[in-house]
């Protein structure tokens, strides 16, 4: 098994970060250059910076706080939002940004996927899957893709857009449970598992930790290849060291 990647998110709206629970009743939760650099010193092996009202407002990344997060850190970055072209990534990528995350994007233009991974190569591409888990009902998946900062659903069964990202040429999958976003009662395992099951390319797990165990249980139950969080580093309630520390007591291998 290589290293578990603990990675923190920034979500970012009018340049701060913000934390809600299912995507929703947003709340200030610090400065994102602070919390960055914090992040980078405590450990971190990576950071995601997702503009989150990027898409909705039919805007691009907003280039200007990227590059404030960029100048506190020395680990790599990975930012998606409002990101619709070859050029936006190019943009991204030329100021140095590690890894370009597209979710809406990619699944109303799949042939972006493609393009982007052709041109730039498939390591520094990550597919964003935002999910939710419907009742059992005639003609809608009970694993669903959902876009535009899940607002949307697509009818699209997870799994099979999972197949198709990777088959497109994504380098890693991101995958957010909107039910489980923001709750701390764990991420959805179910739906982790399932795309990890079904693809080669690493899983990141999001949407959900609240607690030491829910991480092990996402690597281990879910089959994650890296974990995602926010809230549970933003209010202070594990540290990164800590995170990483119970993963290794659990004989999981990380990178300290």
């Amino acid at each position: 098994m290589k290293e578990i990647r603990v990675i923190p998110c920034l979500d970012i709206k009018e340049g701060r970060v913000v934390k809600g629970i299912k995507f929703e009743n947003l709340k200030d939760a610090r400065d994102p250059a602070e919390a960055a650099a914090t992040y980078c010193r405590q450990g971190a092996d990576e950071l995601a910076f997702l503009d989150i009202f990027a898409t909705v407002e039919n805007r691009k990344t907003r280039l200007e706080w990227v590059q404030r997060v960029l100048n506190n850190i020395n680990i790599p970055l990975a930012v998606g939002g409002g990101i619709a072209s070859i050029n936006d990534m190019s943009d991204l990528l030329d100021i140095g940004v590690s890894k370009i995350s597209i979710n809406t994007a990619a699944v109303e233009n799949p042939d972006l996927i493609k393009r982007a991974a052709d041109k730039f190569g498939k390591e520094r591409l990550i597919v964003a899957i935002d999910g939710r888990k419907n009742k059992p009902t005639a003609g809608v998946p009970r694993l669903e893709v959902v876009v535009r900062s899940g607002n949307k659903p697509t009818g699209i069964p997870i799994v099979d857009w999972a197949k198709k990202v990777e088959s497109l040429g994504a380098g890693e999958i991101l995958l957010t449970s909107k039910d489980a976003d923001g709750t701390e009662k764990g991420y959805d395992i179910e739906m982790t598992r399932a795309v990890a099951e079904a693809v080669k390319i690493p899983v990141i797990a999001s949407g959900g930790a609240g607690t030491l165990e829910h991480l092990y249980q996402a690597v281990v139950e879910g089959k994650a290849s890296a974990v995602l969080a926010a809230s549970i580093f933003h209010f202070g309630k594990i540290l990164i060291p800590d995170a990483k520390a119970y993963l290794k007591s659990k004989g999981l291998p990380v990178r300290v």
